[in-house]
């Protein structure tokens, strides 16, 4: 019988069987964060995280070097990248798993990152560390060990399995538009209102708002497949999923949307990674306020 593979999301019961299955070679990243204070994610960690998880930081682990002008989350290099992976563990047929504490926020970023990659045996864990707590299953606290460098993975960067464009492409859209872009931030940022983060309020030309907490029930956990292919329709219209664009402050919340797209079965939308950070970093961009 062929071994399972979780793609999208993983249940918490799905993935603790997963865990104990010695046949099957997972590897569990917790990517906590928090924007405010990118020190925190880690020292969470250390309090507790699920059993055997390792830990990847999103400026050092999951970004790129920054210029101010290509936002305030570039992609990393994909070399770089696929070497930490391996230096974890990763192998080419590992089931990874993602998780986090923010409501899949940040393991979304982790979950493009590796399909990036061209790795498609990655999922995020549903409902995250609370719902692990919630199921009764057990922590442990502290770092776990890396394994000895001579014993790494044998990860290897494929061909991508996702798509993305720059801001000279949806500049060029706004001339002719034939793509939709879906900004994932929250609606007053989208508005051009109590902008903390960037330096410039309100987002670009023609965007629609989906912000990404709305892909959430109240538990935490996505909301089930058909509710979302029913919302992102709205969203959508008339745009196939192949032509939508998501974006959102800095590349990382346009991945949940992105992951919970797949959920809905909607595949094929891009990613902007520079984001909202990178596209008024330059003046020459046209900015939008308001609702549309």
């Amino acid at each position: 019988m062929p071994q399972a593979v979780w793609t999208t999301l993983i249940s918490c019961p799905d993935l603790h069987a997963l865990r104990q299955d010695t046949g099957r070679h997972s590897v569990l990243i917790d990517c906590s964060f928090d924007l405010a204070d990118p020190a925190a994610g880690r020292a969470a960690y250390h309090q507790s995280h699920l059993p055997g998880a390792f830990y990847l930081h999103l400026d050092n682990e999951l970004s790129g070097e920054k210029t101010g002008r290509n936002g305030r989350h570039p992609l990393p290099d994909p070399d770089a990248l696929t070497a930490r992976l391996r230096a974890l563990g990763v192998n080419d047929d590992s089931q990874v798993v993602v998780y986090d504490a923010q409501g899949g926020m940040y393991a979304a970023r982790a979950w493009w990152l590796l399909r990036w990659i061209g790795h498609e045996a990655v999922a995020v864990l549903d409902g995250g560390k609370q719902a692990w707590i919630a199921a009764g299953l057990p922590l442990e606290s502290g770092t776990t060990p890396e394994p000895e460098a001579h014993a790494g993975g044998n990860l290897t960067r494929r061909p991508s399995l996702v798509g993305t464009v720059d801001a000279d492409t949806l500049m060029a859209n706004l001339q002719s538009p034939s793509r939709l872009v879906v900004d994932a931030r929250a609606p007053d940022r989208f508005r051009g209102e109590n902008e903390t983060l960037d330096p410039v309020g309100g987002h670009i030309p023609g965007a629609v708002n989906r912000c990404f907490k709305d892909n959430l029930q109240p538990d935490g956990r996505f909301k089930p497949a058909a509710a979302l292919r029913g919302e992102f329709g709205g969203v959508l219209g008339a745009t196939p999923a192949e032509r939508a664009v998501m974006q959102c402050g800095s590349g990382v919340t346009a991945c949940h949307n992105l992951l919970a797209l797949e959920v809905a079965g909607l595949s094929g939308a891009a990613l902007y990674p520079g984001s909202w950070s990178e596209w008024c970093a330059d003046p020459a961009r046209p900015v939008a306020t308001g609702d549309r």
